[in-house]
C-alpha cells in the first residue's frame, strides 16, 4: 500500500535510516529535523503517518504532538512516538499528548512496517468518513465527522483467547478500565461464540496449550463474516516467522510478551476505531444505495431502479421462454385528496398504499414508485390470467378498507389497474410498459376502480 510518511528526527542518521526502510515497502516519505518542521510540513502537505521522536532540543515530540492533536486541520494524522526511553511513564505521557502509538529504538522492521501500515489505513478510513461528512453537508443532509463511530477506540468489545490464567488475568484487568473483555481457552470454543456477539476486536495467544492459535485466525480470514474483524496476536519473544505468517494471512497487528500495558492499549484502541470507521463506511454506503434506488416518501424501489431492473428481467424471461408480466397501478382522484385534506394526509395514503401493494404481492415479485400516484408491479413467471387475478385482488384491498389520514379522518380509496404481459422474443421493455399504461388509461376512461389487461 502506498502512503505519505512524515519522519521527525533531530539526527541524520536516524532519518536516513527509517527513511530507506519505508522506501523499500514503496511508502512516500517526508522528513523534517526539528517540532517547527514538523508542523509546519503537516499543516501545508499534510501526512499519513507521523513518526515522531521524543527527545529533540527545542520543541520535544510531546510537544509536537500536543499541537498536532489540538489543530482541527492535523489532528487526525496519526503519529507513532519513537523513543530510546522504554519507561512506562514516558508512554503515558505520550498517551496523554494524543500519541497513537510507539516503537522503541533500535527500531525492528517487522514492528515499524506493521504499524505504519495499520496507522496509515486508519487514517485513509478516517479521510474517507470526512470527505463523506463534507458530501453530506453540501447536499444538505445531517451529517457530522466528529461524531463518528471511531471516537477514541474506547467502549468496545474484545474477546481474549488465552489459556494460561495469569497472563489472561493481567490482559483483562488491564483493558477492563476502557474495554469490556470476554476471555475464552479454546479456540474451538471461541469460534462458536464469535457469532453471538458483534466483538470488535480478537485478541488471540500464539502459546495456547496443545494447539495452533494462528489455525483459528486463519480459519476466521476464510469466513466472509469474519473478514473485517481486527485480530491482534500475541506472541513470545524470537517468533518474527509466526508473526509473519500471522500477518500475511491477514492478522492486524501483534504484542510481543512481557507485555507494556500502555502499548497494549493504544494497540487495541486503534484496532477498535478502524473496525468502527469500516462499520460506519460500509452502513453508509448501503444507506447511499438504498437512497439511489428507493422512494423515500415509501419505501419502494423507484423508477430510476425500475427501468434499470425491468430491463433485466425482460432479458431473463426471454431467454428462458418463461411469462414475464406488469401492473401499473394509479390512485383514483389522487388529487382530490391533497386538495382537500392537504399533502399530509396525501403522504399518509401513498404510505399506506405502498404497504398494501407489498402485503398483496408475492416475495419474488417487484413494488416500485413510479411517481405521483403511480405504482409499478413487475411479475416474473407470471401469465396475463394470473396477472389479472392478482391486480383485482390488490383492487378489493386497496377499496375494501379505509385509508386513515389522521386519528379523526377516514378516507375511501380506490384504485385503478392496468395490465400488460411480454409479448414474444422481439418484445422489450418499453413496449411491455407502454400496454400497461394504455390498460391503465382503458380503465379510468371506462369509471376507474377496476382492473383492464391489454391482450397484445
Amino acid at each position: 500500500m502506498t502512503a505519505r510518511v512524515l519522519v521527525v528526527d533531530d539526527i541524520e542518521a536516524n532519518v536516513k535510516l527509517l527513511e530507506a526502510r519505508l522506501t523499500i515497502e514503496y511508502f512516500e516519505t517526508l522528513t523534517a529535523r526539528s517540532g517547527p518542521e514538523a508542523l509546519q510540513i503537516c499543516a501545508d502537505e499534510g501526512a499519513d503517518v507521523v513518526l515522531l521522536d521524543v527527545m529533540m532540543p527545542g520543541m520535544d515530540g510531546f510537544e509536537v504532538c500536543r499541537r498536532l492533536k489540538a489543530d482541527p486541520k492535523t489532528q487526525h494524522i496519526p503519529v507513532i512516538m519513537v523513543t530510546a526511553l522504554d519507561q512506562p511513564s514516558d508512554k503515558i505521557r505520550g498517551l496523554e499528548a494524543g500519541a497513537d502509538d510507539f516503537l522503541t529504538k533500535p527500531v525492528d522492521d517487522l514492528a515499524l512496517i506493521t504499524r505504519v501500515k495499520n496507522l496509515s489505513r486508519l487514517k485513509m478510513l478516517m479521510d474517507e468518513m470526512l470527505k463523506r461528512a463534507s458530501t453530506g453537508e453540501q447536499m444538505g443532509m445531517d451529517q457530522d465527522a466528529s461524531a463518528f463511530g471511531g471516537g477514541a477506540g474506547l467502549g468496545g468489545k474484545v474477546l481474549l483467547v488465552e489459556d494460561h490464567a495469569r497472563s489472561a488475568t493481567r490482559i483483562m484487568e488491564t483493558l477492563s478500565s476502557e474495554q469490556t473483555v470476554d476471555l475464552e481457552s479454546d479456540p474451538q470454543r471461541a469460534l462458536m461464540i464469535l457469532p453471538e456477539k458483534d466483538y470488535d476486536l480478537l485478541m488471540v495467544s500464539l502459546s495456547l496449550s496443545g494447539t495452533d492459535g494462528l489455525r483459528l485466525c486463519s480459519q476466521l480470514r476464510s469466513l466472509n463474516r469474519f473478514r473485517q474483524l481486527p485480530i491482534l496476536i500475541i506472541s513470545e519473544p524470537g517468533e518474527n516467522v509466526r508473526l509473519l505468517r500471522g500477518l500475511e494471512m491477514g492478522v492486524n497487528d501483534y504484542l510481543v510478551r512481557p507485555i507494556e500495558k500502555n502499548e497494549m492499549m493504544a494497540r487495541v484502541r486503534t484496532q477498535i476505531k478502524r473496525k468502527r470507521y469500516t462499520d460506519q463506511l460500509r452502513n453508509r454506503l448501503e444507506e447511499s444505495v438504498e437512497m439511489a434506488i428507493t422512494d423515500s416518501l415509501t419505501g419502494l424501489y423507484n423508477r430510476h431502479y425500475m427501468e434499470r431492473h425491468l430491463t433485466t428481467l425482460v432479458k431473463e424471461a426471454v431467454q428462458r421462454g418463461k411469462p414475464l408480466s406488469m401492473l401499473i397501478v394509479d390512485i383514483d382522484y389522487f388529487k382530490a385528496v391533497n386538495d382537500t385534506h392537504g399533502h399530509q394526509a396525501g403522504d399518509a395514503v401513498l404510505k399506506d398504499f405502498a404497504n398494501r401493494l407489498r402485503e398483496n404481492i408475492r416475495g419474488i415479485d417487484l413494488a416500485c414508485r413510479l411517481g405521483g400516484e403511480e405504482f409499478v408491479v413487475m411479475m416474473p413467471e407470471t401469465d396475463l390470467g394470473k396477472a389479472y387475478v392478482a391486480g383485482e385482488r390488490l383492487r378489493q384491498r386497496i377499496a375494501s378498507v379505509p385509508f386513515q389520514v389522521s386519528p379523526n379522518t377516514e378516507l375511501t380509496i380506490t384504485a385503478s389497474v392496468g395490465i400488460a404481459t411480454l409479448d414474444g422474443a422481439d418484445d422489450t421493455p418499453e413496449g411491455l410498459l407502454k400496454r400497461a399504461d394504455e390498460a391503465l388509461y382503458s380503465a379510468k376512461r371506462d369509471g376507474r376502480n377496476r382492473v383492464v389487461a391489454d391482450a397484445a
